[in-house]
């Protein structure tokens, strides 16, 4: 059962990893943003545009797991709060979410949050988005989305996806420059 009141704890791998995420944002520019997500042995890489930095990751993000989610999920709540002055202060961020629409069944219902802290608000924005995702596909309703969801796409050509994981070294970053030039 959904439990509305549930935040996901920060400290927890879920189904889902943020494994790395990039955004470039200005004045008189529409944002964009492109994320790189572990889920069910798969990479699930996606950009997108927005309307600041913290929309175009949150749609970058819905664009990479369209297939794990089938639509995106709709936003309830976004909070930030400072939690103390200067520049070297956290500030908290709280993401509430409900399934996507286009949910039926058991899949339809509560709601599910993710919080997390840091300097970085567009840092921790991302991150308690993909917290409160994992809340959502840590329901019962949603168990092995993901993995069915990579089970369609099939194993990437060359690739042990059982055996990698979304841990980039220095010699194995990829390139999310290329991204930006779509």
């Amino acid at each position: 059962m959904n439990d509305a009141g549930r935040v996901a704890d920060a400290g927890r791998q879920g189904p889902i990893r943020l494994a790395r995420w990039t955004v470039t944002s200005g004045s008189n520019v529409n944002s964009r943003a492109a994320v790189v997500l572990a889920a069910a042995g798969h990479d699930w890489q996606a950009s997108a545009e927005g309307n600041g930095a913290v929309d175009a990751l949150v749609r970058a993000v819905n664009v990479a797991l369209a297939d794990v989610l089938g639509g995106d999920p709709k936003l309830l709540e976004y909070d930030v709060h400072a939690l103390a002055e200067g520049p070297d202060a956290e500030g908290r961020v709280i993401v509430r979410i409900a399934p996507p629409p286009s949910a039926t069944g058991e899949r339809a219902t509560g709601s599910f949050a993710g919080e997390m802290r840091s300097t970085n608000i567009v840092a921790a924005s991302v991150e308690a988005y993909v917290e409160a995702l994992n809340a959502l596909l840590g329901d019962a309703s949603w168990t092995g989305a993901a993995a069915d969801a990579g089970a369609r796409r099939g194993p990437a050509a060359g690739t042990d996806h059982a055996a990698t994981t979304a841990d980039f070294g220095d010699d194995a970053q990829p390139d999310t420059s290329a991204w930006f030039n779509r």
